[in-house]
């Protein structure tokens, strides 16, 4: 039997799409509406369905920035075939975004046991989301916010792609967050800061999100109907987020995010002690 039902992956695909870019931590997010609909949110197939209607969201990257992946992966190949095009900045890019997934993938292979066991509760969720809102807050205030998007360097790519391991070991750190955070850190300026985030985390999440394809699918996993659905909702409404937020970066600061993570933080911490509180009041049967 799934773990997951159809209404519930509705629900979950809403969330994920809403979240994924925003820098409110869709992970967090996720273990959250999980634990409320009472998901097992250590459950392996829960972890693997959580990864895989990431790639919704991924796709619907994939379709926003459509002209501007093809012209990056255009120079790319060109540059392969002539030298003369390996000074074009779209064909180091293109590099640059290959060689910052790695030290990711590394990571997330290594502490696989610790993301899917530790790492996985909802105390970590409630300790990442208001930790990171004071770094997001002090990387918005100390940025200059004076380089775009063709201004980037491999320096910066490596710093903001490895970035991601904070919120692959701390769900509800956010991995938009810890990019967006460290981008305005090194001057860049918002839109840019959100753009770069969007292309570091195509070839992460995907990867992330086949990889757990199997557990996600498993015999007693989150089913394939469940999956599908969440998947598509994930893709629709991340299509939207990503308009609106492109839009909204361009005219305000972040300060918005970090209030209201801090709010749901404080919220979950204080859900949590409740109901640890009501546990250790409950008679124990021997």
């Amino acid at each position: 039997m799934s773990v997951i039902s159809v209404g519930q992956a509705v629900v979950l695909g809403a969330v994920e799409g809403v979240t994924e870019f925003l820098p409110v931590s869709s992970t967090g997010h996720l273990k959250i509406a999980e634990g409320l609909m009472d998901i097992p949110v250590d459950d392996d197939a829960v972890v693997g369905f959580s990864a895989v209607i990431q790639v919704g969201a991924i796709a619907a990257v994939l379709v926003y920035f459509f002209k501007d992946i093809v012209r990056i992966v255009a120079a790319w190949l060109r540059g392969l075939r002539d030298k003369e095009e390996r000074y074009h900045h779209d064909y180091k890019f293109a590099w640059w975004v290959i060689y910052a997934t790695i030290p990711v993938i590394a990571v997330g292979l290594a502490a696989k046991p610790l993301i899917k066991g530790p790492l996985a509760s909802l105390w970590v969720v409630a300790g990442s989301l208001v930790v990171g809102s004071g770094v997001m807050w002090a990387a918005d205030q100390m940025g200059r916010h004076k380089r775009g998007e063709d201004d980037t360097s491999f320096k910066d790519a490596m710093l903001v792609g490895s970035s991601q391991i904070l919120a692959l070991l701390f769900p509800g750190f956010s991995r938009s967050g810890a990019t967006m955070s460290t981008a305005l850190m090194l001057d860049l300026d918002r839109v840019a800061a959100t753009r770069l985030s969007f292309f570091l985390g195509i070839p992460a999440l995907t990867g992330a999100g086949i990889y757990e394809l199997k557990d996600a699918l498993g015999a007693t996993g989150a089913g394939a109907l469940p999956l599908a659905v969440g998947t598509a909702v994930s893709f629709v409404v991340a299509y939207a987020s990503i308009a609106w937020l492109l839009k909204f970066v361009a005219k305000h600061s972040f300060n918005a995010f970090v209030i209201y993570r801090i709010v749901v933080g404080v919220l979950l911490f204080g859900l949590l002690g409740g109901r640890d509180q009501q546990l250790t009041r409950e008679p124990q049967v021997s």
